[in-house]
């Protein structure tokens, strides 16, 4: 990664089990003229992924500005899946960056909206970088790997005829069986692959609907209606496979192993009444050991959570099982004002006592403004060393 920026940035690779040395995080800044050359091993199930810089309070405008960009996996073992499920790149599968922007005429707008206590919502959609995009579809099923790249909206996807798609996988890989809905909420960072049928000479317009009061509000982005893709079908398509039913095996976190609990309070752009401080190490976990985090907006805002190098199981929502679509690896999650989310979550395979993964709010102004804490990975017994000095923050 070279940094040809006239100021200092950083490239990180959420969802990607990795060494917090290679996770490209505030500690790792790279300076103008400054090269970085990361290296780990991939050792995780096929994923949709991404990547985009995460300097200390400047992520949201690095972002913004269009620093990101999607991140493929694929997976030997999972090999005999993966062809019954469309697998062409750019003929029937197809990555879906969606982002919201703003123009004054031809330039970016960065201005912060007046009203919104979440970032910058745009009113221009874009896919891909592509104002008003399309996709010709030539095929009878077209598999679409959605990711909010926004920097505070929530999406509420469905399809303008109300048509039913299969949800096949989630931020870290396959769902154990596809989940068919008519809708799909993804929060800032969040991702979904999702299988869609169409019929020769159609046209299906996937769009986001109003999210209401669980997507904030009126200022902050809920009552917004945006088309996101047109998805228009040839007069005659190539036939396709049923989508299989099995797809993965479910997460092998169980809640009959927890050896620990923690709680995250959100309010503000606080976690536990506490703001980030890059000096401060704020929890210490045992490596290949199974906690229940119960995460909780006691906000007016909406929040979401999310976890450095792992991913995690969606164990409860507000008490009750999640819905199908969650049922597979996340590390991102959405958490709408006044509600509590238990998770089960395991770091394995790397441990470093000095050097932390972030956990925080992916409402991007959020975590730039103090809603971020850090965590370290320990052997059994050992204790969190001293932050690493040295780095400007």
């Amino acid at each position: 990664m070279h940094n040809g920026l006239d100021e200092t940035s950083t490239v990180h690779w959420p969802g990607m089990h990795l060494p917090a040395a290679m996770d490209g995080g505030p500690h790792r800044p790279v300076d103008p003229g400054e090269t970085w050359t990361p290296e780990w091993e991939i050792d995780q199930p096929a994923a949709t992924l991404w990547y985009h810089p995460h300097p200390h309070g400047e992520t949201a405008r690095h972002v913004y500005r269009g620093l990101a960009g999607m991140f493929l996996l694929d997976d030997p073992a999972q090999a005999e899946v993966a062809e019954s499920l469309p697998h062409e790149y750019g003929v029937d599968d197809v990555p879906v960056i969606v982002q919201d922007k703003r123009f004054d005429g031809s330039r970016l707008d960065e201005d912060g909206s007046v009203f919104s206590g979440i970032g910058l919502l745009g009113d221009t959609l874009l896919v891909n970088g592509t104002v008003g995009p399309y996709f010709d579809v030539t095929t009878e099923r077209v598999r679409l790997r959605l990711l909010n790249g926004s920097t505070a909206r929530t999406y509420r996807f469905g399809f303008d005829d109300a048509r039913s798609f299969d949800v096949i996988a989630s931020d870290g890989g396959l769902l154990p069986a596809p989940a068919p809905v008519d809708e799909l909420w993804l929060s800032p960072g969040e991702r979904a692959e999702v299988v869609v049928t169409m019929e020769p000479g159609e046209d299906a317009v996937l769009r986001s609907e109003e999210t209401g009061q669980r997507g904030g509000g009126r200022f902050q982005g809920g009552s917004d209606r945006f088309d996101v893709l047109q998805l228009r079908a040839a007069a005659e398509l190539a036939r396709s496979p049923g989508v299989p039913a099995r797809l993965a095996a479910a997460p092998d976190l169980s809640a009959d192993e927890v050896t620990g609990t923690r709680s995250f309070r959100l309010t503000g752009t606080s976690i536990n009444g506490k703001q980030m401080d890059m000096d401060r190490i704020d929890e210490t976990v045992t490596v290949d050991t199974i906690e229940r985090w119960t995460v909780r907006n006691a906000d007016g805002s909406p929040h979401n959570f999310h976890v450095h190098g792992t991913q995690f199981v969606v164990e409860r929502l507000d008490g009750a099982p999640p819905p199908a679509e969650l049922a597979g690896w996340k590390d991102t999650v959405f958490v709408p004002s006044g509600a509590e989310v238990d998770l089960l979550v395991r770091f394995t395979g790397h441990t470093d006592p000095d050097l932390p993964f972030m956990f925080h709010c992916h409402l991007l102004r959020h975590e730039d403004q103090g809603m971020m804490g850090q965590l370290v990975v320990v052997e059994p017994g050992e204790e969190a060393g001293a932050v690493p000095e040295g780095h400007d923050h």
